[in-house]
């Protein structure tokens, strides 16, 4: 964890030191050079926000708030689908840096991230399995199918000047907020909650997971690389167009005929970025990122008060805090 998450996911805090310990032990014992991939990838300083959902559910839908070896399971399986996830985005994007870390198809090769990503997912699907419960194993197996999808939404849609804010949020369920929406309902499932609870908490991970993900397209135009922990304007420059540039374009016609040509001329794409940054694009985005905080935190309402609650609802300010 991240000192700015550390305090604020504090009811969950050992149970993350656990799950990173387990992770390793899970990981690395059959293929070594795999094992050290996925471990390079679990020390890279990741937040842990996933898991934590799982975690702090789990602990705010049962009646003594205590895990069951399940829910610390779902977390960690929610962890391998996530990595796994990342390891095959930094193929796809030929990314050379995550979280200002080396990423496993630079360090290695393409062939070793694609496997690891390939033995991460196939890890998650094993343990998955374990658990017994056929309608959690529906709802991570639908996350896995969700990435795949997005992938394919993404590629498709690259430079794609007539994408739709209602696209641009479809193709973020699939690649980001469908596993936390998914992990946190599956939590509720083995707490055997409410249907309405199940229902309300599947609709916080996604809201949340919307907001994380349009708050990062923000930074991409907003940051350094060395808070990114990416080279800014990474995004915009490989075709994905975001919610501040959907929104940009329609009040900067020429930003279109930079799209349009895929930023050919040498200095189309700082053009673009200037473009963006005076139009009202961002601030349109930042709005989209609090609404959907806002009916997060709505959406827990259907909890009884806990310090796991209280993190939970924590987690939608912090969101959108990161813009400041």
């Amino acid at each position: 964890m991240t000192s700015s998450t550390t305090s604020l996911l504090a009811p969950v805090e050992n149970d993350l030191k656990v799950l990173t310990d387990n992770l390793k032990r899970l990981i690395g014992a059959r293929h070594p050079i795999l094992g050290t991939a996925a471990e390079h990838l679990f020390d890279a300083g990741g937040k842990r926000i996933r898991p934590a959902i799982v975690l702090l559910v789990s602990r705010a839908t049962t009646s003594d708030h205590n895990l069951t070896e399940r829910h610390r399971r779902l977390a960690e399986i929610t962890e391998m689908i996530h990595t796994a996830s990342l390891v095959h985005d930094d193929v796809v994007d030929e990314a050379d840096l995550r979280r200002n870390v080396k990423t496993v198809n630079s360090l290695f090769d393409n062939k070793i991230a694609v496997l690891a990503g390939d033995f991460l997912f196939a890890q998650s699907s094993w343990y998955l399995a374990n658990l017994d419960n056929l309608q959690v194993v529906k709802l991570l197996s639908e996350v896995i199918k969700d990435f795949a999808d997005g992938e394919i939404l993404q590629s498709i849609n690259s430079f794609d000047i007539d994408a739709s804010i209602d696209s641009y949020l479809d193709k973020t369920y699939y690649k980001t907020a469908s596993l936390m929406a998914n992990s946190a309902k599956a939590a509720a499932v083995l707490s055997d909650s409410e249907p309405e609870v199940i229902e309300n908490l599947y609709n916080y991970g996604r809201n949340l997971g919307l907001a994380f993900q349009i708050v990062d397209d923000i930074l991409d135009f907003t940051s350094s690389t060395e808070v990114l922990g990416k080279p800014a304007g990474l995004d915009l420059a490989s075709g994905k167009l975001t919610a501040p540039v959907l929104y940009a374009l329609k009040q900067q016609p020429y930003l279109e005929i930079l799209i349009e040509r895929e930023f050919s001329e040498p200095e189309d794409l700082s053009k673009a970025l200037e473009l963006i940054k005076n139009s009202d694009g961002i601030d349109q985005a930042r709005q989209l990122a609090y609404d959907h905080a806002r009916r997060a935190a709505q959406n827990l309402s259907c909890l009884a008060a806990s310090d796991s609650t209280k993190a939970l609802s924590k987690l939608t300010d912090y969101a959108v805090s990161r813009l400041y």
